[in-house]
């Protein structure tokens, strides 16, 4: 607190003592430095988990470095709109426990700064996390994962991206292997093994010399030159073996699905949940899928209002005994962590029940109320000892 001098509060008639503003820029800088940190802790492991799934896709289609590198980072935005509001929350009780565990918020407090003002800082910390789900959820999320699913559309159907690896057996999709033994300067292929096991009654082998890989406007041929076809039958019993000269395989029927034109419901944008501008393929079903997660976007960043008002609850509230404020930092975990469990569980019923969607946004104001009612001596210790104390007022 050597950096933060105070100015004396001025007492002033009905009023608050005035406090200088850079206490309140001070207690935001304290915040948002543990949100930006847990932020980066949670997301650098689920994004490490999460990119996993794009490795072998990668590999297996002879895809770039970079290529993978876009990839996981058009998954950060997802990431982000659910980390975000839960790092905002254990790093505001960890900073506002830091700073009552050194005495600062005592300090603070005896220079005229009070609660109310000290909810000030802890609620714009709040906002900015707010403004950044909000950006997450309506726009970047949505955005990434269209464009995530596009590009994974794309190398799954560049079968030639996905064969031309020599000296390794690829296996660009399932039931097919294909091998190449060296690859020249002008394109063409020299040692050519393609393995069709799709039917596993008849497997198919293709031996060829040489060959090319060409882009014809029907889609990519692999065109083989001076080869065999080796045919298998009754369960490896018979093999047929056929010679040629020329041979033509169309790599198309491997590729991975078409592209849709009906978009997932974490690829639309708001708009394209509450009025969906397919005419045929959506479903009173399929409307009522979108209709309560445009809502749950929406209410997520209601979340961070709630959040903040629980931590600073269980930070300011209650006796400094240790016990006791281990205590309530963990009850404080649990109630938030229940509150944003119990947001997830209303998704399934929202999407069976319509009408049950205005809970996306009762759940967080319960939390922010319950919150407030502590922070204005409402809690249930207070209620109790008040209970008792009138007892005992009415006994005597």
């Amino acid at each position: 607190m050597s950096s933060v001098r105070p100015e004396a509060p001025v007492q002033m008639e009905g009023r608050t003592a005035w406090v200088p503003p850079s206490l309140t820029r001070y207690l935001l800088g304290q915040l948002l430095g543990p949100v930006a940190m847990l932020t980066l802790l949670l997301t650098g492991v689920i994004w490490l988990v999460n990119s996993l799934q794009f490795l072998d896709l990668v590999i297996n289609r002879g895809q770039s470095a970079p290529t993978f590198l876009y990839l996981i980072l058009l998954l950060l935005p997802s990431l982000l709109m659910l980390i975000m509001p839960i790092a905002f929350f254990f790093a505001t009780l960890f900073t506002l426990q830091r700073l009552q565990s050194d005495s600062e918020l005592v300090v603070m407090a005896a220079a005229g700064f009070s609660l109310r003002q000290l909810t000030v800082p802890v609620l714009a910390a709040a906002g900015i996390v707010m403004v950044l789900t909000c950006a997450c959820a309506l726009y970047l999320a949505p955005m990434g994962q269209r464009a995530l699913r596009d590009k994974v559309l794309d190398i799954r159907a560049d079968m030639a991206g996905a064969l031309l690896n020599e000296g390794d057996f690829n296996t660009p999709s399932q039931g097919l292997t294909v091998f190449i033994r060296r690859l020249g300067s002008n394109g063409e292929i020299r040692g050519i093994l393609v393995h069709d096991n799709r039917d596993k009654l008849r497997p198919i082998t293709y031996l060829a010399e040489k060959g090319v890989l060409a882009q014809t406007p029907a889609g990519t041929r692999l065109i083989m030159l001076d080869g065999t076809i080796e045919t298998s039958g009754q369960g490896g019993k018979q093999l047929q073996v056929l010679h040629f000269q020329s041979d033509t395989i169309n790599l198309d029927q491997f590729s991975g699905p078409t592209r849709s034109t009906l978009r997932k419901i974490q690829e639309r944008y708001l708009g394209e949940l509450f009025w969906p501008p397919e005419k045929d393929g959506v479903t009173p079903k399929i409307r009522d899928q979108f209709f309560a997660e445009a809502h749950n976007r929406l209410s997520m960043p209601l979340y961070c209002i709630a959040f903040a008002l629980i931590a600073l609850a269980a930070v300011t509230r209650g006796r400094r005994q240790r016990g006791s404020v281990a205590l309530r930092l963990t009850g404080a975990s649990f109630a938030a962590s229940g509150l944003r469990i119990a947001g997830y569980g209303v998704m399934g019923m929202a999407q069976r029940n319509p009408p049950l969607v205005a809970l996306f946004y009762l759940l967080p104001a319960l939390g922010a109320a319950s919150a407030i009612a502590v922070l204005a001596g409402y809690s249930p210790r207070a209620l109790l000892a008040r209970w008792k104390l009138s007892k005992m007022q009415g006994a005597l």
